[in-house]
This record gives structure tokens, sequence and C-alpha cells, in this order.
């Protein structure tokens, strides 16, 4: 398939001009890290997925390679070309190998689903643990290096909350959360990552067999469409349905899982006693100084 091939398939209501993205992202990616926060590098975790791969060549864009740190953190339930694919994105972006960690959780997981009494049989409960472990490592080792974790979250995921709370949802930046999983994919494209991870079917692999499509019931090209149409552009379900020429249902379907994990995207609730209280009372600037 080649890049036309791909982006025919693209909404066009969708498209991003891709070289004023990266370069913004890039010139955001480089301030917060080295001048907002004051530390000295990226921390990532690397899956080998198309979400990974274009945060990691945004990171050595923005801060070089010696300041862009790389962990794979595969488990069991990680496929061997997701390995493969992930330690070729770092050697293609020439990050030292000194910067390039790999460290299997199972163990660890092993010993934390032991401690919860998790069974091998709760999947969900085994892979919130697993996603979970990885960042506590990507803290500590951001602990150690002043820097950073670098998010890989999309604004499709983000939106419908299809990531771990605490988890891969615990990170300090997310440079590509305002950009859903077909815009991702447009730009991995056109800054020449290998198409075989941007077209790869996402998944958190954190069961065998796990793909994030198979769990939504639908592929991206559409959910991104549906989320676009509702909160983007406020359309009401009846709309969207009769613009996408799909039932209803897959739409309320959509809609209800933005509303269920709602949760994931706020801070813990503060329940107001005083007269003013951390939440809407007391916010400042993010950069404030």
């Amino acid at each position: 398939m080649t890049k036309l091939d791909f982006e025919s398939r693209m909404p066009e209501e969708l498209r991003v001009n891709v070289s004023h993205v990266v370069s913004y992202l890039v010139k955001r990616i480089r301030s917060y890290v080295l001048d907002y926060a004051a530390c000295e590098s990226a921390i990532i975790g690397l899956s080998g997925g198309v979400d990974s791969a274009l945060v990691a060549f945004l990171s050595a864009k923005a801060l070089g390679a010696n300041r862009t740190r790389l962990f794979l953190l595969p488990s069991r339930t990680t496929s061997k070309s997701d390995i493969e694919d992930a330690k070729s994105m770092a050697a293609s972006l020439q990050i030292p190998s000194s910067n390039v960690k790999t460290i299997q959780i199972d163990s660890h997981v092993e010993e934390l689903a032991k401690a919860t009494r998790t069974g091998c049989h709760d999947r969900l409960g085994v892979g919130n643990i697993k996603a979970r472990t990885r960042m506590i490592l990507l803290h500590s080792f951001a602990h150690q290096r002043n820097g950073l974790v670098i998010g890989t979250g999309d604004k499709s995921e983000i939106t419908i909350g299809y990531f771990t709370k605490f988890g891969d949802g615990g990170v300090d930046l997310l440079p590509i959360g305002d950009l859903y999983k077909s815009q991702v994919r447009q730009i991995s494209c056109r800054v020449n990552l290998p198409r075989r991870i941007y077209e790869k079917p996402p998944s958190p692999a954190l069961w065998k067999g796990q793909t994030a499509e198979g769990e939504l019931g639908m592929n991206y090209f559409l959910l991104d469409q549906i989320l676009f149409r509702r909160f983007d552009l406020w359309l009401d379900e009846e709309s969207i349905s009769k613009q996408l020429r799909i039932p209803i249902q897959k739409v309320r379907k959509v809609i209800q899982q933005v509303k269920v994990t709602q949760h994931k995207r706020c801070p813990a609730e503060i329940f107001k006693v005083s007269f003013r209280s951390h939440g809407s009372d007391l916010r400042y600037p993010r950069e404030w100084s």
C-alpha cells in the first residue's frame, strides 16, 4: 500500500497540515521539558505501536537523541514483532544504546497479582497491573535521570477512556493528546515512520489476541469521525448517524463510553466543605511564575 493509498482512506475533515503540527509539537515539547519543567530528558515507554513511535520521533526531534530515553517494557503477551518494531524504531532515531533499556515486567506483575489476589483469569485486572507496573518503572527512571514521563495517548483513546487510570494515563505530558488516531497515522505516514508500525492493528497487548478495534467494535476511521462530529462540531446523535450512514446505536455507544469514563480524565473529586477548595476554586496557570 502506498502513501497515497493510505491517505485516500483518511476522512477529509480529519486531515491536518503535517509540517505545521510537527513543528508546533516539537517546539512545545522542547519548551515544556527544558524551560518550564527544567528537566533534562524525555522518558518514553516504547511499545512498537504507532503512538509511541510518533512520540519518540517528536521527542528526538525536539530534544535530540541524547536527551530521549526509551524503555521497552514487554510482558509475555507482547508480540515478538512489537518488540522488534520498537527496537528498530529506536535504532532509526539513532538513540544511543545507553538510552534504550528493555525490562521484562512479568515477575513484577506476578508478585503484585499475588499480593492483590488478582487471579490469572481476570484479564482486565492483570492488564491494569501491567499498565501500572510500567508507569511505576517509567517514573522511577524519570526521577533518576531528571526527566519527564512523556505519554503516548492520542485523542481517540483519551476521549473514550481507552487507557488505564494511573497506568498509561499517569504521565507528565501528552504531546499527541489532541490528535485523533487517524491523524497520528497520517503524520506518521508523512514523516516516514515504518509503514508496518502505522498500519498494524493497534493493541495495548495486555492479553493475547487483544486489539483495540476488536474491543471497540469499529475501526478508528469511523470512531474518529463520530468523535469529531460530536465533540468538535457538537452535532447531535441523529445528525451524526445520518451523515455517516450508520445506525444511531453505534453513535450512542461511543458517546456513552465517553460519559462513563469521564472520571479517568479528571483529577480526584474533592467534596467542598470550605470557602475555597482545590479544583475550580483554586486554578493557577500551568506556567505560573
